[in-house]
């Protein structure tokens, strides 16, 4: 294509000179001209014409169009690529995806132009004449085609160009940058001692250029920053920062310099970097001056000395224009500085501050929530500190520990709220209950008082802004064209008349009946203008009416003592569970032994009573109280027969190995249950479960127990036990796995019709079924031995097992019939073969119909189906 446009070009030339010139020396120029433009296109003759002519069309054509798409292409990654300040800066602003690309892939598109152009310079213009390159711009095509490809992330191809440049190219005025390139890649490939012994020997053995020796410096404190040697880097970033010309290099490393001595503790050296980087200002990018700004507040001290100077710093910061970007991280550092200083209400102001500053920067609002979570729980706010949590969790990457944790933490915090309810509805209803009728009369009064007030400064404040607005409006152009006309076409009366509307009967629907009172709606949100719901017994909407009737409320205390008896129960259990979870999962121990002392104060049920003693006693010897001694003296003079005052006494009782330990006894209880002796299963775990009250091994017990319920007494009672321990242990792993199968498997193992057997062929599972009482043990033994016999001699491939049907029958059950026919014609040979003479009851069952059998133990409705009517 070079060669038509010259060719072109030299036509029209030619042309010109034509009118000119007589015949023969016309014919004479074509022939020189020719000859020259053949001559030049080709790539195989060593001329001078000739390398010069393909390298300036590679220089000024090709490779200039690919270099402009390649800083293109560079200019937009640095564009779009966010730095994390909350972790060490890598040397290289670069994006990388961790993905292993093809050659086919691209990023960005101007990399991909760079790459097609670097190749087309190498195609069309490479002079390879006798193993020797005579274009001297080829090299530089290579390097642009390696850079092309390692800001693709396509780093073996990359490695592949610069390679090719340092072994054919020895005379090159490249080589040292294709080294430097190289071992950007092998930083990338995660080869760093490669890395850092090629850079050193480069530094030795060649002359660098001062750019040239910056860069290679950098690239060893990547290497080092990598492999984790903070101290070496440092030194690298130094050197680095002396030699490099380009000023926005020198801010990025003078900050990576402050970070890395903050990671190393030395605070006074990372001001000093810092201030480097201050220093700098505006012939560095803002975002390092801000950050390091806020670097160095965080490593300075704050005494009652300086604590002004700092606030009155950091309220320049946030009142300088040039600083806009970026107040989402100074409103944080704010916000730290309050909550240092005890400024609760001005900390939080300013953490919901940088929320809303915020831009794209997940792990900025993932740490501004957390602080809002810590502060709510601490204040014993936990819905709040559930909410934010569950905004932590929206910016974190599921893949992390921090994620894993604030996840637990949420866990936990949930089964907290939900006692903590529970405790709070039934202080509230038992302490009106405890009142006397006159003083409750008097407290709903006060309540409806309260509600009539908010209600009434609600509407007032609402009607003075209409008010306010509409006087406005009136004044206003539109406003006077609108007087005096009728109330439909005057838009402020019309304004006025919708929101009293709405004041008085909320949102409503245009449908029928719509002034029914269980339409109302009690409350409008002023941000959403939604109807917020009021809470309610069995989710009925409360009326407007009866929000404020005395009556409403008098009817909802209870009457019945036995209501209050529950209520205090649910709740000494809610107190024992939130000192469990204060005490286990947040190391709250303050909160923990305020519940148990409520619960000891409650007259509780007798199982709570030792448990709650006990944890007391161990969070008294934790935090070194004196009532350590009294709480221990206590369990061992009135619980002296318990597993608890063994372990005060001799604490080698509590070792795993102890032949008499939770741990074992619960080992032997699940030997027991594989061996189907699914009743001593169920009274050993009561057992355990009474000895062992407020143990963390309680919760597998209750487990175990259900699961023998289960195949010995059915589906309805493995039902009652899996919810019993899905709500007594909703905050163990027992509990969330019962509660898992209360509403995953059960309802598929709910339903009691049985599958037709007629027609079951194929891949059917048959089995035959031979019925005992479980008191002729023996007999259905020897019956096992002699049909294991007879699947040897027949040369069958089928299981004979003993299953425990309920607390009357067992069943041998043989099992793998490919059909029912073979099934029945087993059944029929043991009748007849004389060598086995099988006379005993069996009948013939499709797998599926035997699984349904087991599980609702509806053995006769099943034979109902098989006795054939009579016509």
């Amino acid at each position: 294509m070079n060669c038509i446009i010259i060719w072109m070009f030299f036509s029209y030339a030619y042309i010109r000179i034509l009118s000119i010139l007589n015949f023969r020396n016309k014919l004479f120029l074509f022939v020189i001209l020719g000859t020259l433009l053949f001559n030049a296109c080709s790539t195989k003759k060593d001329a001078f014409i000739n390398r010069n002519w393909h390298a300036l069309n590679t220089k000024y054509n090709t490779l200039y169009n690919g270099n402009i798409a390649f800083e293109e292409g560079r200019s937009t990654l640095n564009d779009t690529y966010r730095d994390d300040y909350w972790e060490i800066l890598p040397i290289e602003r670069l994006e990388v995806s961790g993905e292993v690309k093809l050659d086919s892939e691209d990023n960005n598109p101007n990399f991909l132009i760079a790459e097609e152009k670097a190749t087309k310079a190498i195609q069309k213009h490479s002079m390879d004449i006798k193993d020797e390159e005579r274009n001297p711009q080829t090299d530089e095509a290579f390097l642009l085609l390696g850079k092309a490809r390692y800001f693709d992330e396509r780093y073996i191809p990359a490695l592949e160009s610069f390679n090719y440049i340092l072994n054919k190219y020895t005379e090159s005025d490249k080589l040292n940058e294709a080294s430097i390139w190289r071992e950007k890649v092998n930083i990338r490939l995660e080869n760093e001692e490669l890395a850092i012994k090629n850079l050193r020997r480069l530094m030795k053995f060649e002359t660098l250029k001062d750019q040239e020796y910056a860069d290679a410096r950098a690239m060893l404190a990547q290497a080092y920053i990598n492999l984790n040697v903070p101290d070496t880097a440092i030194q690298q970033l130094k050197v680095a920062s002396y030699y490099t010309k380009k000023n926005p290099e020198k801010g990025r490393y003078y900050f990576i310099i402050g970070q890395l001595y903050n990671q190393l503790g030395h605070k006074d050296s990372a001001n000093y970097a810092f201030d480097k980087v201050i220093d700098l200002n505006r012939k560095s990018p803002r975002v390092y001056l801000i950050n390091a700004e806020i670097q160095k507040i965080k490593n300075t001290r704050v005494t009652s000395e300086n604590k002004e100077d700092i606030l009155e710093y950091l309220t320049d910061l946030e009142e300088n224009r040039e600083n806009r970007p970026f107040l989402d991280k100074i409103y944080r550092q704010i916000a730290e500085f309050h909550m240092e200083q005890e400024s609760d209400s001005l900390a939080l102001a300013y953490f919901n501050k940088s929320l809303r500053a915020t831009q794209n920067e997940p792990k900025l609002n993932a740490l501004n929530y957390e602080n809002l979570a810590e502060y709510n729980f601490d204040e014993n706010q936990y819905r709040n500190a559930g909410a934010y949590y569950d905004s932590v969790l929206t910016n974190l990457n599921e893949n992390t520990k921090k994620y894993r944790t604030t996840k637990k933490k949420l866990d936990n915090l949930e089964d907290v709220i939900k006692y903590e309810d529970i405790v709070q509805y039934a202080d509230s209803v038992i302490t009106i209950y405890d009142l006397p009728v006159d003083d409750q009369i008097a407290y709903f009064e006060n309540h409806i008082d309260e509600l009539k007030a908010a209600k009434e400064a609600a509407q007032k404040k609402e009607r003075d802004k209409l008010t306010d607005g509409f006087a406005n409006f009136a004044k206003s152009k539109g406003g006077k064209e609108n007087k005096g006309k009728f109330y439909f076409y005057n838009i402020t009366s019309l304004g006025y008349g919708q929101n009293d509307f709405k004041n008085k009967w909320g949102n409503r629907e245009l449908e029928d009946n719509w002034r029914w009172s269980n339409r109302s709606v009690s409350n409008i949100s002023e941000a959403t203008g939604e109807p917020i719901a009021e809470n309610s017994e069995e989710g009925v909407p409360v009326s407007e009416d009866e929000k404020f009737s005395l009556d409403f409320y008098m009817d909802r205390v209870p009457k019945d003592e036995s209501i209050i008896d529950s209520l205090k129960t649910e709740r000494n259990f809610a107190n024992y569970q939130l000192g469990l979870i204060y005490k286990e999962k947040f190391n709250e121990n303050l909160l923990a032994a305020e519940k148990l002392e409520e619960v000891l104060a409650s007259n509780p049920e007798e199982r709570l009573i030792l448990p709650s003693k006990y944890n007391l006693y161990k969070i008294y010897e934790e935090e070194g109280s004196p009532l350590m001694a009294s709480m221990k003296a206590d369990i061992i003079a009135n619980h002296r027969d318990s597993r608890y005052a063994e372990i005060l006494l001799n604490p080698q009782a509590v070792l795993a190995d102890n032949a008499d330990s939770p741990e074992k006894r619960y080992q032997k209880l699940f030997k027991k249950f594989q061996d189907q002796e699914f009743l001593e299963v169920i009274t050993g775990a009561e057992e355990n479960i009474n000895k062992f009250t407020g143990d963390p091994i309680v919760p597998k017990f209750e487990m175990l127990k259900a699961n023998a319920i289960g195949r010995l007494q059915g589906f309805e009672d493995f039902k009652e036990a899996l919810n019993y321990v899905a709500l007594t242990y909703p905050n163990n792993p027992e509990g969330k796995k019962a509660e898992q199968m209360v509403a995953e498997q059960l309802p598929k193992l709910e339903p009691t019709e049985f599958s037709p057997e007629t027609g079951s062929t194929g891949t059917s599972n048959w089995k035959v079924i031979f019925p005992f009482k479980r008191s002729n043990n023996e007999k259905a033994l020897k019956l096992m031995e002699l049909l294991e016999k007879s699947i040897v001699d027949l040369k069958y491939k089928n299981i004979v097992s003993k299953d425990i049907y309920n607390l009357e029958y067992q069943f041998v059950v043989v099992h793998g019939f490919k059909s029912k026919d073979f099934a029945l014609g087993y059944s029929e040979l043991l009748k007849n073969n004389k060598d086995y003479r099988v006379a005993d009851e069996n009948f013939v069952i499709l797998s599926d119909n035997y699984k349904t059998i087991q599980v609702h133990k509806n053995l006769q409705a099943y034979r109902n189906t098989l006795i054939t009517p009579k016509p």
